[in-house]
């Protein structure tokens, strides 16, 4: 089944010329099923590139998938188009008494603030809250996944010496994991953070489960079921020129390890995580979806 997002989103075009089936409102109108809702909290600037990541992995999968677009209520972004972000985005405020089968909270640009400096850190640990009564299951990525970490379970980020970017080999530390059934035993995963979680800060009654780590980038993902949460601190979600486009905004000052051939920034990146990307996000749906209630009113009851 295809990903129904708005006619007009960017994203669609994107989607449609890569082959991925994306419905329309009147298509899936006659399809006698409950698709899934999965929320976006997009925190990210560049709106749109996230969207269409998401969008795209998302959009693999045989389920139909009702995508809804959210930002936080009071933050201004300056980085996309206020006509896109007013079209296409709900602020959370407006859908408090709302339910949700999945929600995806992406990282944002301030890994080098404390998370209370964070402008909006009281609205978005208000969402992390609402989730474990309005969501059915969360998934986090990279500074979102730290910052309900730190909500949830009081676990501390670390700031790195230098930024750890590149394409890094990642472990399979529990290959019977639904969230990672049909990954390899080691799959490459894009890194781009300035923060890490450690493992021992991880309280050990808390439940949570490492499920991939890398010798060199450290940990990738953790189970969370306490939460009905998966973290994520790495971007299987990358499209094959995002690490370049970064490393050309940063001016060079940042050389992605293990991405460039030879490591010459001339040379076009290989996409070696691609189908690790597709297999976890698809597992992430299929999950949810096997476990979530048809009735959506029982969503956080159980």
């Amino acid at each position: 089944m295809p990903i129904r997002i708005a006619d007009t989103l960017p994203a669609r075009r994107t989607l449609e010329a890569e082959g991925v089936i994306v419905m329309g409102e009147s298509e899936a109108a006659r399809q006698d099923i409950r698709p899934l809702r999965i929320a976006l909290l997009n925190l990210m600037p560049d709106k749109i590139t996230t969207e269409t990541q998401i969008a795209r992995v998302l959009g693999a999968s045989p389920l139909q998938i009702e995508l809804e677009l959210l930002r936080i209520s009071d933050h201004v972004s300056r980085n996309t188009a206020a006509g896109h972000l007013a079209e296409f985005y709900r602020p959370w405020s407006d859908v408090v008494a709302e339910k949700f089968d999945g929600l995806i909270v992406t990282g944002a640009p301030v890994e080098t603030l404390a998370f209370e400096a964070v402008t909006y850190w009281p609205e978005l640990t208000r969402i992390f809250d609402w989730s474990q009564t309005h969501v059915h299951h969360t998934l986090t990525l990279c500074w979102g996944a730290m910052a309900a970490l730190h909500h949830f379970h009081g676990v501390s980020k670390h700031a790195l010496a230098a930024k750890a970017s590149g394409v890094f080999a990642h472990a399979n530390l529990a290959p019977a994991s639904p969230w990672l059934r049909g990954m390899p035993d080691r799959f490459d995963v894009p890194v781009s953070r300035w923060s890490e979680v450690r493992a021992a800060d991880l309280p050990p009654a808390s439940g949570l489960a490492v499920l991939a780590a890398s010798d060199e980038a450290g940990l990738c993902l953790i189970d969370d079921p306490a939460r009905r949460a998966l973290h994520m601190f790495n971007h299987l979600e990358y499209d094959t020129l995002t690490l370049a486009h970064e490393f050309a905004r940063d001016q060079g000052a940042y050389l992605p390890v293990h991405y460039f051939p030879h490591d010459d920034p001339a040379a076009h990146p290989v996409n070696t995580w691609r189908g690790a990307g597709h297999i976890l996000f698809g597992n992430w749906i299929n999950q949810v979806y096997q476990t979530t209630p048809f009735d959506m009113g029982l969503i956080g009851t159980r």
